[in-house]
């Protein structure tokens, strides 16, 4: 199927632009072959067993989610491999799920016909406290921070061409990564440094600009970001050498 730009009509039919209507919600259109996300099939994840691996369920009860944002929606936590082995839309589990430390943030618009109470978070059993508090900013920030859906960032990276990570972790979003990394005294991996070094000199895209989708805004601070980030690579390296995920140097070389 083609690919709709972000000028095109929107596929729902409503006679917007993509970009001004469905672009990062595309799970909402009926699309050819796909149907709705249906109710059935969002139950499917919220039927889900809820799990507390790791430091979650301590995490979760010390945030008092409607007095920092706001919103009285709740969190619930998901096996990760059970989530993956679903085969929703006869997408194959994948092999790496039963390995990782890792989490991800269910698609909202997949759980909220069957739960629009809540946001799932499928977590592996070995989940770290770093990649917790990663995902729990990224619910805070859409609760009571930048608002922007979770999703959104990568169809719009794909369309502007700029990395997915300057679209994904908003100025908003580090203010509670910086937030939840001191409540529970948690050390940051080498990616999140970065990101929270950026926030420190006020480098990171504003979630009200993104939300306009303005390409010539967005590129300029996205060169911006490169820019930076190149300048201040030895200082960077300095900081997150022996950091969990750290690949090695991140500047030029000769």
């Amino acid at each position: 199927m083609k690919k709709t730009g972000r000028n095109d009509p929107c596929p729902c039919g409503s006679g917007k632009k993509f970009k001004n209507c469905h672009l990062g919600r595309e799970d909402e259109i009926i699309q050819d072959g796909m149907g709705e996300f249906s109710e059935e099939m969002s139950r499917r994840i919220t039927n889900l067993k809820q799990v507390h691996y790791g430091r979650s369920r301590e995490m979760v009860k010390a945030l008092d989610i409607p007095a920092l944002t706001g919103s009285s929606v709740g969190i619930r936590f998901i096996d990760l491999v059970d989530y993956d082995g679903l085969d929703l839309f006869g997408r194959q589990p994948t092999k790496r799920a039963k390995d990782t430390r890792g989490g991800v943030i269910v698609n909202i618009l997949k759980t909220r016909k069957s739960d629009p109470h809540n946001i799932y978070i499928a977590i592996s059993p070995r989940i770290g406290d770093n990649v917790l508090i990663h995902e729990l900013a990224h619910v805070l920030d859409y609760l009571g921070g930048s608002k922007l859906m979770p999703g959104i960032a990568t169809p719009l990276s794909f369309e502007l061409g700029i990395p997915v990570e300057h679209l994904e972790h908003p100025h908003e979003f580090c203010y509670w990564l910086d937030f939840l990394r001191n409540k529970f005294h948690v050390p940051l991996d080498a990616d999140d440094t970065v990101i929270h070094y950026l926030y420190q000199n006020n480098m990171l895209i504003r979630g009200e600009d993104i939300l306009k989708q303005d390409p010539f805004i967005l590129k300029t601070q996205s060169e911006r970001i490169l820019k930076f980030l190149s300048e201040h690579s030895a200082e960077i390296d300095v900081l997150i050498c022996e950091l969990p995920g750290y690949i090695g140097s991140r500047g030029k070389k000769d």
